[in-house]
């Protein structure tokens, strides 16, 4: 059993708490614990930042896809501009520096985290993170169903 949904935003920092608000409300609804479901939340939160502030581009909209199953949660933040220039994206925060820490923090939070830039074809921050679900997990139930025999 696998639900998935696909957001197109506009290129644009108010996007992003959209993007926050639909995926912790889907996966609260969903019965991903409390906890799991702010880990994801702060992480898809960062990665669309990211996306935003270092993707080159002109494109002016950017894709958040999410697929969800009883296990796991993939998040793939997706810019189809012209993809990072540099590795300097990629790079860890020196202890002082006020950028660079929210890789550390998506790190983190996700047990999977990939990045994929290319020149002329985009980037593509890829988080997964194994669920922790409630009892009564509506994607426990739908899991079961969908069990052959």
């Amino acid at each position: 059993m696998r639900i998935s949904f696909t957001l197109r935003l506009p290129r644009d920092e108010l996007s992003v708490p959209i993007v926050r608000h639909i995926c912790r409300s889907a996966l609260r609804e969903l019965g991903v614990q409390g906890d799991c479901v702010g880990d994801i939340e702060l992480a898809v939160t960062e990665a669309c930042t990211n996306v935003l502030k270092h993707a080159q581009g002109t494109n002016q909209q950017y894709e958040v896809e999410v697929e969800v199953n009883e296990d796991a949660c993939e998040i793939r933040v997706i810019d189809a501009g012209l993809g990072f220039f540099s590795t300097d994206a990629f790079q860890p925060a020196s202890g002082s520096a006020e950028e660079g820490r929210g890789l550390h923090l998506m790190r983190a939070l996700v047990d999977e985290l990939q990045f994929i830039s290319q020149p002329e074809q985009g980037t593509i921050v890829h988080l997964a993170k194994h669920l922790e679900l409630s009892e009564d997990s509506i994607l426990q139930r739908l899991g079961e169903l969908s069990l052959p025999g």
